[in-house]
């Protein structure tokens, strides 16, 4: 997924010295920041920063009330070069949308401009949340689920993202 969500990221030419010769190639032309929603936006972050060792990383702690579904916002601690960057918010489950809204909208007022939302596995009524709150966010899924139950929980979905990473409930 992480080659997928790089795809279209700027690049510029740049000269190498090899053990051999120069030698032309690319690499990134803006800098990357990778923002996990906590906690389970963390078990996102090793795989690009493999790809990406030069991506800088935030943090946003969000959560979901269980009664009125309704995200709410714990810590938030990001880099300064959030205006200039291409930032990828790391969220596994995309379920009502809320919280990766709300998220996207923090990250906004902190001056970000060229977002994409990562997710592993979403339903229709996430996708339709943040297009229609932030039509200007790209949006990655490495799966599309049916819908959310009564509960706001995607179906067939894979059970709290969190707790299976953590081995928590």
């Amino acid at each position: 997924m992480a080659y997928e969500i790089t795809r279209d990221l700027p690049l510029k030419e740049i000269v190498i010295e090899t053990p051999l010769a120069k030698c032309s190639t690319f690499e990134l032309a803006s800098e990357v920041v990778l923002i996990p929603v906590l906690r389970a936006g963390l078990g996102m972050v090793a795989g690009i920063s493999h790809l990406i060792p030069t991506a800088r990383i935030g943090h946003i702690g969000m959560y979901r009330d269980h009664e009125t579904l309704l995200p709410n916002t714990y810590y938030s601690k990001f880099p300064e070069n959030l205006p200039d960057a291409v930032v990828m918010v790391l969220d596994p489950m995309l379920a009502t949308g809320g919280s990766s809204s709300a998220a996207i909208s923090v990250l906004k007022a902190h001056g970000a401009k060229t977002i994409k939302l990562v997710c592993v596995v979403g339903a229709p009524e996430g996708i339709k949340k943040i297009e229609k709150d932030h039509p200007d966010v790209q949006i990655y899924l490495a799966g599309l689920d049916e819908k959310l139950n009564s509960n706001g929980y995607i179906v067939p979905g894979l059970g709290d993202a969190g707790d299976r990473l953590f081995g928590t409930k």
